[in-house]
């Protein structure tokens, strides 16, 4: 009897009935009341193994297809499209294996009953999914599945996140069993042309016949064969047409006929082309998706944060710290996702008119209330989060006697060592102190190393301003200068202007902050023309980018002032004098030492931030708008302690990272090469751990960064008395409280041929090896800043 098989031995593709999108979304819901979620009886292999299988089947299937398309053999449409598209196979294959870690896996909710009982039950989603549009699915579609869905039952953030996975995963898994049929047909089809090829050799002896009624008797025969077979055989001799007769009489036994079997073998054939070319196109619509944009839209978490705050004007970056705050919070605690974040909303709605900070429910996700929150709402933390409260709770008292901990046990190792060689008492004693330095220098890398390994690097958060910088936080950048000479003007003004064109996008006003060089007399014969020049430079700026407007760039020049102390006329307390009276000037100051110049007039009124950058910093792009964005977040606000006499909350100044230049061509040397970072890094795409900022939530302010201009004048206030500090960046950082945006970076250029012309010219250096000070700040550079 022959028996026909549509395809080999194995799971059928994952495709049934197509439905509407009305249809889908009521397929959602009742989906979303027949998915148990609990523990499955038996244990199911984890999707990373299936899809490891699944991945070894389809390149052992993409090596036969290959193979067989070398040798000239005919492929199905599926077949060449599988071929020419495998790298979109490969490619979601390695995005699975990235983005699905084991301890994700495990917290994603499992379905308890049913045939994909043990899987996530978001796989259930993503299967019914791409079943019912045969996978030619789009955005649409799936975000209104979604949301049906969550009408019935809310995921979980991770769920959400996970409908990308779990769709990659089911495409691979259909792609597979639909390739695998694909190969099958193909082995078919040589099988069929083999027996034809012995029939129309011309000496048929009876053996054919034999074997092909064996082989029909053995119920071994595919619909492929029998359709291949009689392509080849009809009308092509008396033997070929016996062979046909007799296949005909056995198919008819079957109630069915060649026609008819021929027939469903191409549909058969053609919807699997089809399937396999959706499934290709999903695959790209996954890859191509704004994911993160997805799952805000069907989070409902993100709307019950959305309602009432300003959750949606920040960055995505803090919105998902906010969202991974209440996952765990959700993980240890009685309350789900979307009741914490309710609650949350209700604790800064209750705070309104306190500290900005306690109005924004960051600050008990991820703020300073995080703590209290948690016991509020039943959190009970871990033992690795014990032990990590507890190591912070101990604060610099904690650091500190960690590293005089490490120092003695390293100490005590070295004097053991010693004692067992025979080394006296005295002798001991003297190498325990010589010894103290370099074990104190070596426990604190260790304890230093320990802490950024144990604590993830902490990015600060941020409004996102996708509407531009308002005029609420207006904002100017500055750029502290010498004027010495015509070829020295020339670059500053250059770099002023690469600065706006890097950053047009923040609205900013560009300003040269500059002072003469010092002199012994309050005027020398070129302070006019040199004045005059950046003036022109600054015109010329101004008529190429302002047009009509209000002018973009300005310049502020400082008359001399005697110093007594260091016997010159020169600029008021120099860099720090300069940004001490700009402040004073933006908030309504006539006696600064600012020259009476056009420029004062067009300062713009209610300049909340000031940028500063050094004659010798880049600015990447869009850097200056996420600075902004950082400090304009509420929980970054400053807090001035009036009794105090400094910010003991949030920020007053916030410090990039600063990252060396990269040496580039024959102006690069040793020196720039050992300290230029690493090469082959994205510096701008990643944040950097940075133990005083994640230990003790402040930086080191280096003199490039932004500030709030009011609260920056506050905190140094009669603090810094004249002619006593030349290094004042950080006890401006200590007492405004800096803060280190790690995953915002302004690049620090080596000195460029002209600056080492110029300090050679003003006899600070004679040889290259004497740019070693004055690169690293010690020199007279850093004294004219």
């Amino acid at each position: 009897m022959l028996h026909i098989k549509l395809d080999r031995d194995g799971d059928m593709p994952v495709r049934s009935e197509l439905f509407s999108s009305e249809r889908m979304e009521q397929h959602a819901k009742s989906l979303a009341e027949s998915q148990p979620i609990g523990r499955a009886k038996g244990a199911r292999p984890s999707l990373r193994r299936r899809l490891n299988d699944n991945s070894k089947r389809l390149t052992a299937d993409f090596r036969t297809l290959a193979q067989a398309a070398k040798s000239g053999k005919q492929l199905t449409s599926a077949g060449e499209w599988f071929l020419d598209n495998f790298y979109i196979v490969q490619e979601q294959i390695r995005e699975v294996q990235n983005d699905l870690p084991a301890d994700y896996y495990n917290e994603l909710p499992k379905l308890s009953a049913g045939p994909l009982a043990g899987y996530p039950r978001v796989y259930g989603i993503a299967w019914a999914l791409v079943a019912h549009t045969d996978a030619a699915f789009d955005v649409d579609r799936l975000k209104r599945f979604l949301q049906a869905y969550q009408e019935v039952d809310p995921l979980k953030i991770g769920e959400l996140w996970a409908v990308a996975i779990t769709l990659r995963i089911t495409l691979v898994e259909n792609l597979h069993r639909l390739i695998e049929i694909v190969v099958a047909r193909l082995a078919e089809s040589e099988r069929a042309e083999a027996i034809a090829k012995q029939v129309l050799s011309g000496s048929p002896d009876g053996g054919v016949l034999h074997s092909l009624a064996t082989m029909i008797g053995s119920a071994t025969v595919s619909a492929t064969f029998v359709t291949r077979l009689e392509q080849r055989l009809r009308n092509q001799n008396a033997v070929a047409d016996r062979i046909v007769q007799e296949l005909e009489s056995e198919l008819q036994h079957l109630g069915t006929n060649s026609d008819i079997l021929i027939q469903e073998e191409y549909q058969l054939q053609g919807a699997d082309d089809i399937s396999v070319r959706n499934v290709i196109n999903a695959m790209r619509l996954v890859s191509n998706m704004d994911w993160a944009d997805l799952v805000e839209n069907v989070s409902l978490v993100d709307q019950v944060l959305r309602a009432s705050t300003a959750f949606g004007a920040m960055d995505f970056a803090t919105r998902d710290a906010y969202r991974r705050a209440i996952e765990k919070f959700a993980r240890r605690s009685p309350l789900d996702e979307i009741a914490i974040a309710s609650i949350a909303v209700e604790e800064a709605g209750r705070a309104s008119g306190a500290l900005p900070r306690e109005s924004d429910p960051g600050y008990y996700l991820i703020g300073r209330g995080a703590r209290a929150f948690g016991k509020k709402i039943g959190y009970i933390p871990s033992v690795p989060q014990r032990f990590s409260r507890g190591v912070a709770a101990t604060g610099l008292a904690g650091y500190l006697g960690f590293i005089v901990l490490v120092s003695v046990v390293l100490i005590a190792l070295l004097l053991a060592g010693e004692v067992a060689t025979g080394m006296t008492a005295s002798l001991c004693t003297m190498l325990g102190i010589l010894a103290a330095l370099p074990a104190w220098d070596l426990a604190l890398a260790i304890v230093n190393r320990a802490v950024t390994n144990h604590w993830r690097p902490i990015c600060l958060p941020a409004l996102g301003l996708k509407e531009g910088v308002p005029d609420s936080l207006r904002t100017l950048l500055v750029v502290p200068v010498l004027v010495a000479d015509e070829a020295g003007i020339a670059e500053q003004i250059a770099r002023l202007e690469v600065h706006y064109l890097s950053n047009a996008d923040a609205r900013l006003r560009f300003v040269l902050l500059s002072d003469w060089t010092d002199s012994e007399a309050e005027t020398a014969p070129s302070d006019q023309e040199l004045l005059d020049r950046a003036r022109a430079g600054i015109r010329e700026l101004n008529e190429r980018y302002a047009k009509s407007g209000p002018p973009l760039f300005l310049l502020l020049h400082r008359k001399r002032s005697w110093n007594a102390c260091q016997g010159k006329w020169m600029g008021w307390e120099r860099k720090r004098g300069k940004l001490h009276e700009l402040n004073r000037l933006l908030r309504g100051a006539t006696d600064t030492n600012f020259l009476d110049l056009e420029e004062l007039a067009q300062l713009p009124e209610n300049v909340r931030y000031v940028i500063i950058l050094d004659a010798d910093t880049r600015l990447p792009r869009g850097a200056a708008k996420r600075l902004i964005g950082k400090m304009a977040h509420p929980l970054n606000a400053p807090f001035f302690d009036p009794e105090l006499g400094r910010v003991t909350q949030g920020h007053a100044i916030l410090q990039p990272r600063v990252t060396p230049s990269l040496p580039i061509g024959t102006e690069s040397s040793l020196f720039q090469w050992a300290f230029s970072g690493p090469n082959g890094l994205d510096p701008y795409a990643f944040a950097v751990s940075d133990v005083y900022q994640d230990l003790f939530e402040e930086g080191s302010f280096v003199g490039k960064g932004i500030y709030e201009v009011d609260t920056f004048e506050k905190s140094l206030k009669q603090r810094i008395p004249e002619n006593t500090i030349l290094s004042h960046d950080l006890l401006e950082g200590i007492f405004a409280r800096a803060a280190l945006a790690s995953d915002i970076e302004v690049v620090e250029e080596f000195p460029s041929r002209y600056d080492v012309e110029l300090a050679r010219q003003h006899r600070w250096v004679r040889g290259d090896w004497q740019l070693l000070p004055w690169i690293i700040g010690i020199g007279p550079r850093s004294v004219g800043r």
